[in-house]
């Protein structure tokens, strides 16, 4: 046994006393709320499910706030994010789309997952009505469920996912392994193993900014223009409190040294630079206006788009809903203005 495997083991005894005094001399008895912490699982019948409930309605507004970004507000997908409506006819294919509706056999699936990773960069941030809201919502898309339906801990079980025959239990264990498990062949073997492609080159999975040699290996973005005016700098409390908040953007925006225009533009130097003057992005309509019209990103327009972006710039393809909070706006900005230009 490795030192490292000595050291996993001994971290798990704290449930195991017996085993830990007789073998390691360490741990105690784990209590009971350091064990309902960790057992938050949610089982196929609804089992582990706290009470709470939620409507569509309501969890449209929800997920076009805190989902939208990435999967659209229909939840049709957005770039390479994926979609989680819709394929019910492609199972069959050699390429099916598998969403929560066409493939997701256990709505507890949906509903567990919600509540533990989502949204991005702010995970177990919804509570818990939030998330049967959201999960709702994501039935009406695919059209399981009705406009007025909603959804509770009371209910839960009561829900028929349409792949639910899809999945048969696993048995290779009882009726194949026999038949093919043996001892590994250990003679003929390659010298060495090389990397032939990569997820990031594929264009598999979400781009987040890529390892070194890509971004080497891409041109930066060119530099935007001149700021009108230089600010003093931001109080280093509030830029931290802004880069935490701007975990809500980052699904679609990046920030800082090497930044990438993505599903929405770059915001390294964005602070007093003109509105739609990023280059290399493809703005709608009514940012190429304001463009023409020299509008700058100052703090009054940077704080009314952030609060309403839809209200603000009418037509924008951006699904945020936009900041509540007076303060999480101001700590926003602040940790834009932290970020002069690109290097």
């Amino acid at each position: 046994m490795s030192k490292c495997l000595k050291v996993s083991v001994a971290a798990l005894v704290i449930a195991t006393p017996a085993l830990a005094e007789g073998t390691f001399g360490l741990g105690r008895e784990a209590l009971p709320e350091e064990i309902a912490a960790w057992d938050v699982d949610i089982r196929p019948d609804g089992q582990g499910l706290p009470e709470g409930r939620g409507d569509v309605w309501t969890g449209e507004e929800v997920f076009a706030e805190q989902c939208a970004a990435c999967h659209g507000d229909f939840a049709e997908g957005v770039d390479n994010w994926p979609v989680l409506a819709g394929g019910f006819d492609t199972l069959g294919d050699k390429d099916p789309v598998k969403t929560v509706g066409s493939y997701w056999p256990h709505l507890s699936t949906v509903w567990d997952y919600v509540h533990r990773s989502m949204p991005f960069g702010a995970a177990q941030t919804l509570t818990d009505d939030e998330v049967y809201a959201i999960t709702a919502y994501i039935l009406y898309s695919n059209d399981l469920v009705d406009e007025d339906f909603e959804l509770s801990h009371e209910n839960f079980a009561d829900v028929e996912m349409y792949n639910s025959d899809g999945f048969i239990v696993d048995d290779r264990a009882e009726t194949e392994y026999s038949i093919w498990r043996a001892e590994p062949c250990m003679e003929n073997c390659k010298d060495d193993v090389e990397i032939t492609m990569r997820a990031s080159v594929l264009d598999v999975t979400p781009d987040e900014g890529g390892d070194e040699e890509e971004a080497a290996a891409e041109p930066e973005t060119p530099a935007q223009a001149a700021p009108i005016e230089v600010a003093a700098a931001p109080d280093p409390a509030l830029v931290a409190e802004g880069e935490r908040v701007f975990r809500q953007c980052k699904s679609c925006h990046q920030i800082g040294e090497g930044a990438r225009n993505r599903t929405g533009p770059q915001l390294t130097g964005i602070m007093d630079s003109g509105i739609g003057a990023v280059e290399g992005f493809r703005y709608s309509k009514v940012f190429t206006d304001a463009a023409e019209a020299g509008h700058v990103w100052d703090e009054a327009t940077m704080t009314e788009f952030l609060a309403r972006p839809r209200d603000a710039m009418k037509g924008t393809r951006m699904s945020f809903n936009g900041l509540r909070d007076e303060d999480d706006i101001a700590a926003v900005i602040a940790y834009l203005r932290s970020f002069d230009g690109p290097s």
